[in-house]
């Protein structure tokens, strides 16, 4: 009996520390929408866009003294998109993460693998947790950290496919690189959070071979300052390259937070983002951020959209208070103006209404965008409207 039982304790012991390495979790993200201006423009007499899509995912992360490896198998579909019947799948699950993160020492690893990569605010480099299929990086990035300073230093090289011959990548867009190296340094004091990013990035023309690459460096600085009941934060950002206007496009911005009370924040802001300087020219564009957050939920600038616009100022106020019983309101005003032509480009409002219940959250939202008279033919009203449960489960 006492061999039982000591065996039994043996099984417990080690069963116990393989499940404090080994973590297991999912995500279960429906969203319904109601589009009607959401993006782009629309004009009179077009009917509104409704849909559902639903984010699912499992994770698993196993934790040792030397390293760290993390998978998470993600399938975003759109409610109805596969036939009840079909003997197919609508082609939406993918590895979305699949990294190894290894311990150099005391201060510093190396992770290499498909990873999402977020800084700061991430205005300049961003998950896009917003976004169902969100954003991800196949790179190698060493991260060193010590005594409230990091610095991390990434790169990556993209290719279609193991081939015998050549190093083709031929996907010319905006967001979809050849190469990348990019270097991040942090350092937080009590009152002061401060960092330095710097990005280039390669970009393979689709026509003209794989020896021909145009290039853009991003770079700037985020920082947040805390005193009392005041936060400051502030983006100032420059790019240069091949893909850049003919002068130096910029990105800069302040925002301003003030604890009123205990359950609200108001805030205040403002962002100038350069435009073209010629019609073949960029204006500045902010390359992988989670751009969702900024300038308006309508997503009508800068979210795969407005690269050679005229540049936008963003003047925004907000509310955000705790309304008990797990509520909780966000209220917004934006309004917007042409960086280069100073030309009105319209104002918009948005609400978000949270509650958290045992285990979940259900969030709604609303947002409406008054155009300017610039645009005589865009329908009368502008909205998008939302509901999305969010529900985060830990297996293990």
């Amino acid at each position: 009996m006492k061999l039982k039982n000591l065996l039994f304790g043996i099984v417990a012991l080690a069963t116990t520390s393989m499940f404090a390495q080994f973590s297991l979790s999912g995500e279960f993200i429906p969203r319904t929408e109601y589009r009607n201006g959401f993006s782009s423009t629309i004009s009179e007499g077009t009917e509104p866009g409704i849909a559902t899509s639903v984010r699912a995912a499992l994770k698993a992360t196993y934790k040792t003294e030397g390293y760290t490896t993390h998978l998470n198998l993600l399938e975003v579909f759109t409610m109805g998109d596969r036939q009840q019947l079909s003997t197919a799948g609508n082609g939406n699950f993918r590895v979305q993460e699949a990294w190894a993160d290894l311990v150099l020492g005391s201060s510093s690893s190396l992770k290499i693998g498909r990873q999402g990569i977020a800084y700061d605010d991430q205005r300049i480099m961003g998950t896009v947790g917003w976004a169902q299929q969100m954003r991800t990086h196949d790179a190698a990035v060493y991260k060193y950290k010590n005594k409230g300073l990091s610095v991390d230093l990434g790169v990556a090289y993209n290719q279609n496919s193991v081939t015998k011959s050549g190093n083709d990548y031929l996907n010319d867009k905006m967001f979809s690189y050849k190469t990348m190296q990019y270097l991040h340094a942090n350092k937080k004091t009590d009152k002061l959070n401060v960092s330095a990013l710097v990005i280039n990035t390669e970009f393979q023309d689709a026509t003209a071979g794989d020896d021909t690459v145009t290039s853009l460096l991003t770079a700037g600085l985020h920082a947040d300052f805390k005193i009392s009941s005041v936060k400051l934060s502030a983006n100032a950002f420059v790019q240069d390259g091949d893909r850049s206007s003919e002068s130096t496009p910029y990105l800069a911005s302040l925002d301003a937070g003030f604890k009123g009370t205990d359950k609200t924040t108001f805030g205040l802001g403002a962002e100038i983002i350069s435009g073209k300087t010629s019609d073949t020219s960029f204006g500045f564009f902010p390359v992988y951020g989670t751009n969702h957050k900024f300038n308006g939920f309508m997503d009508r600038f800068y979210v795969g959209n407005h690269a050679k616009g005229n540049g936008l100022i963003d003047l925004h106020a907000s509310v955000k208070t705790k309304l008990g019983n797990g509520y909780g309101l966000m209220v917004k005003a934006l309004h917007f103006v042409e960086e280069s032509e100073s030309k009105t480009l319209g104002s918009e409002i948005d609400l978000v209404l949270a509650k958290k219940f045992k285990g979940y959250a259900l969030k709604l939202g609303y947002s409406q965008f008054f155009e300017s008279d610039a645009i005589p033919t865009a329908k009368d009203t502008q909205n998008w409207a939302w509901a999305m449960l969010v529900i985060k489960p830990k297996f293990l």
